[in-house]
């Protein structure tokens, strides 16, 4: 593949999103979901074919769960692309205007990045997610899926394409790198001339060789340990069902708990009653102040240099025994706690302090980490979860996708 020629094409295609009106937008939108629908026996055969080179490969069934495409979650991402249709358009929308002392009126008005490229692994619905929130935002997308997905992606690009010739848009809109090659993943991250960002979904390796060896600026995310630490002054049993939900409900979302820390007042308590709880679900990594409370239970270890560092993405959960919250935010900070974190705790100082103090993108008291989803949060399917500092954090949804330019209106000032 001509990735020069790509990155130029994709640039022109930017050049026509990003003057298309919003109907015809959401036009491309409607017809991506509807051929969703109406294409998912084609779809759910690549994908098949996917899940059974994937097994034949040795995948994890935590994979493997991220890799499956059924009618259900099919119909999940056709609602997703439809939810788009109905959020506002940021594109030309003003920010901060303002009429200065020369009489020139001044705004910042919001425009789309340009060109996004997104490299990522096993996970179909990105496919998706990416070109409906690029498509929404006026910015073309070069996209490059893992090779454990490659007969999945190839169906759905199909359906994208098909969308982007009805509506009358560039076919260059969204492109997708159909060879599996390493070489051509860094040929891209070279194309600082076409493309404008690079966004990376997956593991902390992909994140890592994007940062090193792109031209281009990189969106950090996707990756991070969660906790959720259970305060002496928690609802136990409620607390309970929020940390079992965190676990169990998908374990190899980016958003599920790595690690559960307890006050030592009410641990003895609360890790008994949740033992039993998770019995035969999840399986329990302890450090030695746990380790003596959960013994007995079933298929429990003592943690190991690194554990407390490790996604799970599976049914996994580290498990340690804290003094107090300063302590559960130091063990935070030192094990990579940027993704989702969460406090179980009735008490208002408790929670300031964990607010304030954990580096997270997203923090929540009282509540599950599983919630840090685009859609969960009303921005409708999410481009990535974005754990950096600058431009955006959290999920990254439709306002994340532009940037915005100044724009003064006078008559005719001809200087300062």
């Amino acid at each position: 593949m001509d990735m020069i020629q790509m990155g130029r094409d994709a640039k022109q295609a930017s050049f026509a999103l990003a003057t298309a009106s919003t109907a015809q937008k959401n036009q491309a939108l409607h017809i991506i979901a509807d051929e969703l629908e109406a294409n998912l026996p084609a779809i759910l055969a690549a994908n098949a074919i996917d899940i059974n080179l994937g097994r034949e490969a040795g995948l994890t069934e935590a994979l493997l769960d991220r890799l499956l495409l059924n009618e259900q979650r099919l119909k999940g991402i056709a609602d997703d692309v439809r939810n788009v249709i109905t959020l506002n358009d940021p594109v030309g929308s003003e920010m901060d205007s303002k009429v200065l002392e020369n009489g020139m009126s001044l705004s910042r008005r919001r425009v789309p990045l340009g060109v996004v490229g997104v490299i990522y692994e096993a996970r179909p619905n990105v496919t998706i997610d990416i070109a409906a929130l690029c498509l929404k935002t006026g910015n073309a997308s070069i996209l490059r899926g893992g090779k454990e997905t490659f007969h999945s992606n190839m169906e759905l690009v199909k359906v994208i394409q098909l969308a982007l010739a009805k509506a009358g848009l560039p076919a260059a809109s969204v492109q997708y790198i159909e060879k599996p090659d390493r070489e051509l993943v860094s040929q891209l991250l070279k194309l600082d001339d076409y493309v404008d960002m690079i966004i990376p979904r997956g593991g902390a390796g992909l994140h890592k060789m994007c940062k090193e060896n792109s031209n281009i600026p990189v969106i950090i995310g996707g990756f991070g340990i969660s906790h959720i630490f259970v305060d002496e002054s928690a609802d136990l049993m409620r607390s309970m069902d929020v940390v079992e939900n965190a676990k169990v409900q998908r374990p190899s979302a980016c958003n599920s708990l790595d690690t559960l820390l307890v006050h030592e007042k009410v641990a003895v308590e609360f890790l008994a009653a949740f033992s039993q709880r998770i019995q035969g679900k999840v399986a329990l990594v302890a450090e030695p102040k746990a380790l003596a409370i959960l013994e007995g239970a079933d298929e429990l270890r003592a943690a190991q240099e690194g554990d407390f560092d490790t996604e799970w993405l599976s049914y996994t959960l580290g498990v340690k025994v804290v003094a107090d919250v300063d302590e559960a935010i130091d063990h935070m900070r030192i094990h990579n706690a940027s993704h989702s974190d969460a406090i179980m705790t009735n008490s208002l100082a408790s929670a300031e302090t964990f607010i304030n103090s954990v580096g997270s993108a997203a923090v929540y008291v009282n509540a599950s980490t599983r919630f840090t989803d685009g859609a969960q949060f009303g921005l409708g399917a999410e481009v990535a979860v974005s754990t950096q500092k600058l431009h955006a954090r959290g999920p990254m949804g439709l306002e994340e996708l532009t940037s915005y330019k100044w724009v003064g209106k006078a008559d005719y000032l001809a200087r300062p």
